[in-house]
């Protein structure tokens, strides 16, 4: 995993990905239930949960001839704490450049 945030927009920059973590944030699902949710097709959503499960976000049980996925909270919050690494930093950025541009326009 990368320290710069990366990874994690990577793996969620594609909105696919980012409905399938949703979707299993609300419970355990099915290749078949996502892609019935979802505009793309089943292959698409295993390929996507493949990502998904090689990055650590998703895990997988086998309950009879099924595959069942669920979210891995653990890594999960290590891919949010890279998130809010980066928007804390952003953030920080844009204040003090709006402060100094604040403190231009009065000056003149």
């Amino acid at each position: 995993m990368t320290t710069d945030g990366s990874a994690a927009w990577d793996l969620l920059g594609d909105a696919s990905r980012r409905s399938i973590v949703e979707r299993l944030a609300a419970g355990e699902s099915t290749v078949g239930e996502l892609a019935a949710a979802m505009p793309i097709t089943r292959p698409a959503v295993s390929q996507h949960l493949r990502v998904l499960k090689d990055a650590g976000i998703v895990r997988d049980r086998q309950v009879g001839r099924t595959n069942v996925y669920s979210l891995d909270a653990h890594r999960l919050a290590a891919y949010r704490r890279q998130l809010d690494d980066f928007w804390t930093t952003a953030l920080g950025r844009l204040a003090t450049t709006e402060v100094a541009t604040d403190e231009e326009e009065r000056g003149r």
